[in-house]
């Protein structure tokens, strides 16, 4: 019988979702089933840069959008960011250990199977739209998230 994590990713933060993108990469190779639900801030880390539209948004949703990070590697430290120089060390010293990138976390993830669920109700308020986000994610409710926590073994919020 296989074992299975589910994730809720609530951080638009880019130490927070490495955190998360590096526990969903090891538990894949462990052969956990993993699935990650992103509500409001986590969904910026799933947005695609190239794909972030205009159309049919209300003038807040466009706003939102141009003020908001564009994806993975927009997105700002939890502590220290420092008007974005606080992430550049992190990725320097990151570099110097040779660990991956953030983006790098992500498309592993998306190889390994890990199930990616969008919060329905975070994307409507937000404005975002299914397309401007990576194809492997699954919009969902907030029910369809507890079904998917309730059978799983291991819970995390982040």
């Amino acid at each position: 019988m296989s074992k299975k994590m589910n994730m809720i990713l609530f951080s638009g933060d880019y130490d927070k979702a490495l955190a998360a993108l590096i526990l969903a990469n090891s538990a894949r190779e462990l052969g956990i089933d993993v699935s990650m639900f992103f509500a409001f801030w986590g969904l910026f880390l799933l947005r695609n840069p190239n794909k972030i539209t205009d159309e049919e948004k209300t003038n807040y949703e466009k706003l939102f959008a141009r003020m908001t990070p564009k994806g993975p590697e927009d997105l700002p430290l939890s502590k220290m960011n420092f008007s974005g120089l606080g992430k550049t060390f992190l990725k320097e010293m990151m570099k110097d250990d040779d660990a991956p990138p953030l983006e790098a976390f992500l498309k592993g993830a998306r190889k390994k199977g890990v199930k990616f669920y969008g919060c329905k109700l975070s994307m409507e308020v937000m404005g975002f739209k299914k397309e401007e986000l990576i194809p492997e994610v699954e919009i969902i409710d907030a029910k369809g998230y507890i079904k998917d926590a309730v059978d799983s073994d291991i819970q995390l919020f982040i």
